[in-house]
């Protein structure tokens, strides 16, 4: 783990809602501690200035309905970069930093070097976007592995009985991409590298936010967690993908 952190810069317009939220000001307490950005971020981090925005929305969302465990913490994967890059970060929302960026694999139904398409359905070895609560850890078939539950409606709620999980594998490393061109892909699942997958699952483990990110397939408005009046019947209908 990187010990030292990358700052990152949290504008405070960054976290406002972008629809359908009546959240406050009062529900960004790490946010408004931060009167302006932090330059090295908005110059040099690699964080995708819309995923963050939407991970934090989403990540306070969750908070106001009681359902973060562990709060202050905020694991955000981008699958609009390539998987032979880092698009995993976990983010600690309380002090300002990146404390881990790892590379992550996509399902193999999702794409190659991109992941380009994203399924709820079993079967699929697909990805699902949209946001998780880490639950608890077991010993299976690959090893030390963390379950996640997918908290959008038709979205990734099937996460669970896909045995969608967070584990280590083989596939998942700087050799395997100057080997192929790009990273393995799992059944769905985002693994991680063998080196690193145990310290990462026990950092985020018991009740933290996870956020996987992508630009497309009309996530954003689909989202229950980022459109709360959805769950209540209020807005388009949650469409299994």
């Amino acid at each position: 783990m990187n010990k030292k952190g990358i700052t990152f810069a949290l504008m405070l317009c960054m976290a406002l809602p972008v629809s359908g939220s009546t959240l406050t000001l009062d529900d960004y307490p790490a946010t408004r501690r931060m009167s302006s950005v932090i330059n090295s971020l908005e110059q040099n981090s690699e964080i995708d200035p819309e995923a963050l925005q939407l991970a934090l929305q989403g990540y306070y969302n969750l908070k106001r309905q009681g359902l973060i465990r562990r709060e202050g913490l905020i694991t955000l994967i981008d699958f609009d970069k390539p998987s032979d890059t880092k698009r995993l970060y976990i983010i600690d929302i309380t002090n300002g930093i990146v404390l881990q960026s790892s590379l992550v694999a996509h399902g193999k139904g999702s794409g190659d070097v991109m992941a380009t398409s994203f399924s709820n359905q079993p079967g699929s070895n697909k990805s699902s976007l949209g946001f998780y609560l880490t639950e608890n850890t077991y010993i299976g078939k690959n090893g030390y592995s963390l379950v996640l539950k997918g908290l959008d409606q038709g979205i990734n709620d099937s996460a669970e009985s896909r045995s969608i999980v967070i584990h280590g594998a083989n596939y998942v490393s700087e050799e395997y991409i100057r080997q192929n061109g790009r990273l393995g892909r799992s059944q769905g699942c985002p693994a991680l590298s063998l080196n690193e997958y145990q310290e990462v699952i026990d950092l985020i483990k018991d009740g933290t936010c996870l956020f996987i990110y992508h630009k497309g397939e009309d996530y954003v408005s689909r989202s229950v967690v980022l459109n709360p009046e959805l769950a209540l019947g209020g807005g388009k209908r949650q469409n299994p993908a």
